[in-house]
This record gives structure tokens, sequence and C-alpha cells, in this order.
């Protein structure tokens, strides 16, 4: 089912938690793989995030993409070499909505 253009997050799911401290140097190719896989959509100014997150059940990758073509870019993802050798999964979702902070970030209080 083709949903035409939006905007896209993906979470990238890896082998372990500690993924992101222990990697092999095999592994650390492959992400480097990934991350060029990437590329031509920071490039292009169609990512609108991408990068390692850390939380307290571990370490995960997080990607917001605007994309003309759902169907596209889930083969793009599909394509992305973290998923073709099999050390991890991308899960892709539509952005239903949000907020996109429009310019600087001002001092706020947070209390």
């Amino acid at each position: 089912m083709n949903e035409g253009a939006g905007t896209f997050v993906f979470r990238l799911i890896s082998p372990r938690p500690t993924f992101v401290f222990d990697m092999s140097d095999d592994e650390r190719e492959i992400m480097a793989q990934h991350a060029a896989h990437w590329q031509p959509l920071i490039d292009a100014g169609r990512m609108v995030f991408f990068g390692p997150v850390l939380d307290d059940a571990g370490s995960w990758g997080l990607g917001v993409v605007e994309a003309e073509d759902a169907d596209e870019i889930r083969a793009f993802a599909a394509r992305d070499p973290v998923v073709t050798t099999g050390i991890g999964r991308i899960e892709l979702g539509r952005m239903l909505g949000g907020f996109v902070r429009p310019g600087e970030p001002a001092a706020a209080a947070l209390g």
C-alpha cells in the first residue's frame, strides 16, 4: 500500500543493548556502511534527524526522514546494510503530526 508523501520515523534495532559500546570490527564497518547508505538523504535535506540513542534499555538508532513515497522509503530501508547483513532490523512508521522548533532554541526554564 503506497501511502504517498510524508514524514517517516525509523528505529534501528541493534543485536544487543550494549551494541554501541562493544561492536566488533565487522559490526563497526557495517555501521559505517549504514551511515553511508542514508547519507544521500542527509545531503538532500530530507533527513530531519539521524543518530544513535541510549536509554535505560540500551542503544538503538533513530531517524526521521521526509519522503515522497512510502513504498520507496520502505524499500530503501530494506536495502540498508544493517538489514541486509542481518545484524539488526529497521522498524518504520509514518508520523501523523508533530511539532518542529521554528528557529534557534530559546533558553527556557524546565521547572
